[in-house]
């Protein structure tokens, strides 16, 4: 209800060449993947400005943006629900997740 207006975002035109402008802006870049073996979310030292990369759903990023961010990042998944079959969450609910923990952390943005 109204999160949209008071969240920053920014969508690139020039995505490829994009992360350069983003560091250049003096942000961290943390790209979110389902790989259990990233680094869990809450245990990353932030610093005060970081821009989260989300990739689209099923495919996620490519192995260049997760080489390319600052460190790749994922949500600590329940071992029963991986063990059930589930291995990622919905990219919204993954955005919304990260964008929580950020903002709990005080990362400004």
């Amino acid at each position: 209800m109204g999160a949209v207006f008071s969240i920053p975002y920014a969508r690139m035109d020039n995505w490829y060449t994009g992360l350069a402008q983003i560091r250049e802006a003096g942000f961290q870049t943390l790209a979110l993947t389902p790989d259990q073996a990233a680094t869990p979310m809450d245990a990353v030292k932030l610093s005060d400005r970081v821009a989260l990369l989300l990739g689209s759903e099923g495919d996620g990023l490519s192995s260049r943006w997760l080489h390319e961010a600052d460190t790749p990042v994922c949500i600590p998944m329940s071992p029963a629900a991986m063990a059930a079959g589930v291995n990622s969450l919905n990219v919204v609910a993954a955005a919304a997740i990260a964008c929580h923990g950020l903002m709990r952390s005080g990362a400004r943005s």
